[in-house]
């Protein structure tokens, strides 16, 4: 048996070599590398004054609360609940307002609180009656 350890040879790292491929990767990827100057855009933003929009004088307004329930501000200019708060009441309501005054603005006034459906029923229901001209309103409640 032959118990004589082999004679090892010296490694040796050429760092030359490594050194040129990393010159080459630097030169390749500054030379491929696009260099983008991005533009700003100042946009400026409109500010919302706290005070209040002065309504038309002739403007038919729906009011609803927290709760989902249905005010239609009459002539007189207050708030009256519907009888019921389904769409098709308050369809009619709107379709009797709307055949003298078609054209006439039509605001929904919603608590900050209201559900999505009950906004979007009566969007609805302003569009089936004939209002063409509808805004929107926001109030919070102040409980």
């Amino acid at each position: 048996m032959n118990f004589r350890r082999k004679k090892r040879e010296k490694l040796d790292i050429t760092l030359i070599s490594m050194i040129d491929v990393l010159f080459v990767l630097l030169l390749f990827f500054m030379v491929s590398s696009t260099f983008n100057r991005n533009t700003a855009v100042k946009i400026q933003l409109p500010e919302a004054d706290t005070s209040e929009v002065e309504d038309y004088p002739k403007m038919i307004t729906l009011d609803i609360d927290a709760d989902g329930v249905y005010y239609l501000r009459g002539e007189d200019g207050l708030p009256h609940e519907l009888v019921n708060q389904r769409k098709e009441t308050l369809k009619q309501e709107l379709q009797k307002l709307a055949t003298h005054a078609k054209d006439t603005p039509f605001k929904i006034n919603a608590d900050g609180k209201t559900t999505h459906q009950a906004v979007y029923t009566a969007l609805e229901a302003a569009g089936e009656a004939g209002f063409s001209h509808i805004s929107f309103g926001v109030s919070t409640s102040k409980n």
